[in-house]
């Protein structure tokens, strides 16, 4: 089979496009047919050789979308089309960047749709992430939200996922450079928020507060929360896992409440709860850029560009 293999960290270059042996089934796992993928950016901090656990040469790509062709298992059936996210795909064993992926049984879900592959493509990981932090954010019809890395795949979901279903919601994007302001206000967004230096440009308070960049900018995010209001903290595009100087008792105000979203929290009743969502709300889920394979490189470069916007999938 067609693979990208990465033999060494470093930058776009060292993703290989390559013939490499297809997997062959062993007990507990399942042989998936990869009809596509989203590329995240956990998948260029690995690349990077930012990724400590991970050993190289690996195949990266933590997520796919397509079907089985063969199975150790009574519950997956060849033919079923299935989703696979989180778990150790890309890192501890080799990933979707491929044309078949090997995975451990418990990590293929089962699901029921009729989008297409490149619209299912765009949705595991990051629409997928977007719904369950807005669950844990308590969303009400009322609410004044922020997302923070409002460009972001993932911020970008949350929005369509809102304003599908709250059409009158006020919703603010904070982005590093107003040169996407019109693009933000284009997809749907009411207001854009520069975020300067891991600050704020703005005085104003919101419900809730999808954090997406993480520990970088968690203490200034708690500055822009209402009394009682909600932070979920799910990306980390800052750069930074851990919050260094932060005291919660200090730094969170007014009984404003802190949450995030867990990569171990999926099943496929969670997944297809989703896709009924995106279905019954219409919620528009085509991803902003398509790519082939062998174009993986092109793809990581255009994510790495800082002209990014929304989410980028390979389809084969």
């Amino acid at each position: 089979m067609k693979a990208i293999v990465v033999r060494k960290a470093g930058g776009p270059e060292v993703l290989n496009y390559e013939d490499v042996p297809t997997p062959q089934v062993k007990p507990g796992w399942s042989l998936v047919q990869v009809k596509g993928f989203g590329i995240n950016h956990s998948e260029i901090f690995t690349r990077q050789g930012l990724s400590p656990s991970v050993k190289f040469p690996r195949i990266l790509g933590i997520e796919c979308v397509g079907v089985v062709t063969d199975s150790t298992s009574d519950e997956l059936k060849v033919g079923q089309k299935v989703i696979s996210i989180m778990g150790e795909m890309g890192r501890d064993f080799d990933g979707s960047y491929a044309e078949y992926v090997l995975l451990p049984n418990e990590q293929i879900y089962p699901v029921q749709t009729d989008l297409k592959w490149s619209d299912l493509a765009a949705v595991p990981e990051t629409f997928y992430t977007a719904f369950g932090s807005l669950k844990h954010l308590q969303i009400k019809s009322d609410d004044s939200v922020l997302i923070r890395s409002g460009a972001s795949g993932v911020g970008i979901s949350a929005l369509r996922l809102l304003k599908s279903k709250y059409p009158t919601m006020k919703i603010a994007g904070s982005v590093r450079s107003l040169k996407k302001q019109d693009v933000l206000l284009k997809a749907g967004y009411d207001s854009v928020i520069e975020d300067k230096n891991g600050r704020l440009q703005t005085d104003k308070k919101f419900n809730k507060v999808l954090e997406l960049v993480g520990p970088a900018t968690l203490k200034d995010t708690f500055n822009h929360v209402l009394p009682y209001g909600i932070v979920c903290n799910t990306g980390e595009l800052g750069g930074q896992w851990y919050m260094d100087g932060f005291d919660p008792i200090v730094d969170i105000h007014e009984g404003a409440l802190l949450t995030s979203l867990s990569s171990g929290e999926v099943n496929s009743q969670k997944l297809n709860e989703m896709l009924d969502y995106i279905k019954q709300y219409q919620v528009e889920v085509a991803p902003t850029k398509i790519y082939k394979l062998n174009q993986v490189k092109d793809a990581h470069e255009y994510l790495e560009s800082g002209h990014n916007f929304g989410k980028v999938v390979i389809v084969n």
